[in-house]
């Protein structure tokens, strides 16, 4: 007989390859590797060794054939680039490790056409549910999800109606409470650094906050400079530089994520600018990778490990049937305003 996994023979492995080599019926292992039925120890433990020895990967097309759905959530996300989604996946995954479901990715680089051919994809894999960031959706990618028949959690926005569950923070009230703080310490001339918003939308709603409560005071945004992709540190520095010569009577600086308000930062301690008494700073997001910095950038957490959590436990609750008390469908986060040495106090 050719030895299993010659490395001339490509033929997947089988029950019956198992079944042989371990010298069980292949009923029994089919028992074993499904956690199902009455099986000796002896018998289990011997049957597990062989299959892992061999490399044998359950097929489980037949089960889902069956039940119409597999062990797998749909995990639909802009970036990995971006830190911020590496935490949320973190969260996921310490949920869901605890459960037979397991998180399958897919990316959209902010593009909501490429956000619905990832969701259509993943949808006729029919997996057990889908996690998705963000509200806003096409029209055909709102029909998909509604139609799905499992459960949907869309996670990292609260600010609008979501099409099931929903887990995160408002971004609007984020911005707003930003501004607030920034006019506490009597900050007047205010410039905004950050993305061209069309697509971010949870930039667009914090920016959207921030300036609604800038305007209760009777204060304007002086100055805005946008950035499209490269490297944020680089490019937080160059748009710092930029809006600083053309506006260099501005006294606080507010930038849509971390990572460019860190790029500010350093350029402006090379210049040698006081901060924060000459110009603020403050960004979003709470990276810890930043903790490093000379300076600690003023910021707010976003809560994305909480956040990938609860929606995970959305998911597992729901598509297992746990019992027990249902989530609510609607979790409502609040981000932690950090001082940090670039806003005075």
């Amino acid at each position: 007989m050719t030895p299993l996994n010659d490395e001339t023979d490509h033929r997947p492995l089988t029950l019956r390859d198992v079944s042989e080599a371990s010298g069980v019926s292949e009923m029994t292992v089919s028992r074993v590797l499904r956690n199902r039925g009455d099986v000796s120890d002896s018998t289990r433990q011997r049957v597990l060794e062989t299959a892992k020895r061999l490399g044998y990967v359950p097929n489980k097309i037949a089960g889902a054939l069956a039940s119409q759905r597999v062990n797998l959530v749909a995990v639909i996300i802009p970036s990995m680039s971006n830190m911020v989604f590496p935490e949320v996946m973190t969260g996921i995954s310490a949920v869901l490790d605890e459960t037979p479901l397991q998180p399958v990715v897919g990316l959209t680089h902010y593009k909501p056409e490429r956000e619905e051919a990832v969701l259509y994809e993943m949808l006729s894999w029919r997996p057990s549910g889908v996690i998705i960031a963000g509200l806003e959706h096409t029209d055909a990618s709102r029909a998909m999800l509604r139609g799905a028949g499992i459960p949907i959690v869309e996670i990292m926005d609260t600010d609008g109606e979501p099409q099931d569950a929903v887990v995160g923070i408002s971004h609007r009230r984020a911005g707003r409470e930003m501004a607030r703080a920034i006019i506490a310490q009597g900050y007047r001339r205010i410039g905004f650094l950050g993305t061209k918003m069309p697509l971010d939308h949870r930039a667009r709603k914090r920016f959207e906050g921030f300036t609604e409560a800038l305007a209760k005071e009777g204060i304007e945004v002086t100055d805005q400079e946008f950035y499209e992709g490269g490297s944020a540190l680089k490019k937080g520095r160059e748009m710092t530089e930029t809006i600083l010569t053309r506006s260099p009577n501005l006294d606080f600086l507010y930038y849509s994520n971390d990572m460019i308000g860190a790029g500010g930062l350093l350029y402006c301690l090379d210049q040698g600018i006081d901060v924060p008494g000459r110009i603020g700073l403050a960004a979003f997001n709470g990276v810890e990778l930043l903790d490093g910095l000379p300076r600690q950038l003023a910021t707010m957490d976003a809560c994305r490990a909480e956040i990938g959590r609860k929606a995970a436990e959305i998911i597992a609750r729901r598509a297992l049937d746990a019992g027990g008390e249902p989530p609510p469908d609607r979790i409502v986060l609040t981000p932690t305003l950090s001082f940090g040495d670039t806003l005075r106090r």
